[in-house]
């Protein structure tokens, strides 16, 4: 296993923290900067751990009309991709029209054909663009005023910009058959829209990812994978690991000191002090998907491993959190385990019995199972509450898959989300006090949760309520399979795909 782990953060701050003028020198996830059409106060950049933010000032008349006087940095790109952030303005400002956002350009020249994401000092917000070298500026104006999360993504000759206020799902604006080039510069950027003063803005969150291509076969090809750890109250990003292979599912583990993920069918203890990995052992089990799961008290972890002996399908088995040969739970399969009861005497997973998939509960022992639901569709994720008072789980019975709730019997099953959005996997915090969750678009089948969407986390309180996006990101099957709270409730780890 090849892993690409970030530095520490005093490290990381030495190298990047200092401010950059310098045109090929590398900033964070980019590799130039630049003043575009000379403003006469020179812009500057700089990347600052372990925030991983950018700071951008910058002076620059307007990018408007048939040129351009702004501060850009930016990185060289080849085919689709997708750029993402979080932008603040700092200070008062002088102008109403100061600007700031996402771009991609045919170059550095002051007259470049452009397509821009743009949020103004005064809250306008709009789509900028300038088909071809040297023509005047046109715009697409959104309703939307001030928006904090931008997302700005190219496929083919088609772009798209995404814009919310964190906590909302994105607003879209398309534009068509615009030729940029084969290759293009895409990053961040301010102007002040004055020549007197500069501006500044502080760049959060910010992704670039590389989608997947439409001939990937998935579970045949995978695209590179990170580990990150977000504060589910500002919603602030941390990227801690990284890797060309497929991190899956991280859990957390009750002293807050380690994450257990799978990759290729295996189980990692990753270290979150040295942030290091390590296998943990789990024998003849090396074919272990993502629906692995920790006992509330940290001794066991329940797994599901596709044994030649099950031909090929999954079973559900259990086994020391410290490894060791897994004992094996279920006979009937194919069965995907998913959660353990508070005092560690019940197992709950989904099983597909008779073409339908529905939620079981099993003896820590094994045994005969029980059957919780009954309604057709799929019931997958089931999870107890830590108090043991009720399940969560999700469930495509009225059509979209929504979250549900039901009494541990299976009793007084009860829909809890109601919108357009699929959403998957409802993890209950240590607290007791809220549900996060997975929300993939109404666009992807209900009953699949495949790699590599454009995808939300929320959350949303205990008892039910509007969801609250949290996180917005490229990832899917396996981002968020498992629970993944912090024990303090705080936090929250899952992974993203496709980071360039």
């Amino acid at each position: 296993m090849k892993l690409k782990f970030i530095l520490s953060a005093v490290g990381l701050t030495l190298l990047f923290q200092a401010k950059a003028q310098v045109p090929e020198a590398k900033i964070g996830s980019f590799d130039q900067f630049a003043d575009i059409g000379s403003p006469q106060i020179k812009g500057s950049a700089s990347y600052q751990e372990p925030s991983q933010t950018y700071l951008l000032s910058g002076s620059g008349s307007n990018i408007w009309f048939n040129q351009d006087s702004f501060s850009f940095l930016s990185k060289k790109m080849n085919g689709d991709f997708i750029l993402q952030t979080q932008v603040k303005f700092l200070g008062e400002g002088h102008e109403p029209h100061r600007k700031a956002g996402l771009m991609i350009r045919s170059s550095n020249a002051t007259n470049s054909a452009v397509i821009a994401c743009t949020v103004h000092g005064d809250g306008l917000t709009s789509f900028q663009y300038r088909t071809n070298a040297g023509e005047n500026m046109k715009e697409i104006k959104l309703e939307i005023k001030a928006p904090d999360m931008l997302q700005l993504e190219k496929k083919g000759n088609t772009y798209t910009m995404s814009v919310a206020h964190f906590g909302e799902v994105y607003q879209v604006e398309k534009l068509d058959n615009i030729d940029l080039g084969d290759e293009v510069l895409a990053g961040l950027f301010i102007c002040a829209h004055t020549t007197k003063f500069s501006e500044e803005a502080e760049f959060s969150n910010t992704r670039i990812f590389k989608p997947a291509p439409e001939t990937l076969v998935q579970y045949k090809a995978y695209l590179p994978s990170a580990l990150e750890i977000m504060d589910v109250k500002t919603g602030q990003r941390e990227v801690i690991a990284s890797n060309e292979g497929s991190f899956q599912a991280p859990n957390w583990t009750p002293d807050g000191k380690t994450l257990i993920y799978n990759e290729s069918g295996k189980l990692y203890n990753f270290d979150l002090k040295s942030r290091t990995a390590s296998v943990l052992n789990t024998d003849f089990a090396d074919k272990n998907n993502n629906d692995h799961v920790l006992t509330f008290d940290g001794t066991q972890i329940g797994i599901s491993h596709q044994d030649a002996s099950n031909n090929g399908q999954s079973a559900v088995y259990t086994v020391a959190i410290t490894g060791g040969i897994p004992k094996k739970i279920t006979e009937k399969t194919p069965s995907y385990f998913h959660g353990w009861s508070p005092d560690n005497q019940f197992l709950l997973y989904t099983g597909e019995r008779n073409g339908d998939y529905d939620i079981y509960k099993i003896s820590k022992d094994g045994g005969k199972e029980t059957q919780l639901t009954k309604a057709k569709g799929l019931d997958d994720g089931p999870e107890y509450s830590p108090d043991g008072k009720y399940i969560y789980f999700c469930s495509t019975r009225t059509g979209k898959m929504q979250i549900w709730r039901m009494d541990p019997d299976g009793k007084n099953q009860t829909q809890l989300t109601f919108d357009e959005l699929n959403n998957w996997f409802p993890h209950v915090s240590p607290d007791n006090k809220w549900l996060v969750f997975i929300s993939f678009s109404k666009d992807v089948p209900a009953d699949k949760h495949p790699f590599y969407e454009r995808v939300y986390i929320r959350l949303m309180p205990i008892a039910g309520g509007e969801p609250k996006v949290i996180s917005y990101l490229y990832g899917g099957q396996g981002t968020m399979n498992v629970p993944s709270w912090s024990p303090d409730s705080k936090k929250i780890a899952f992974v993203s795909n496709g980071i360039y």
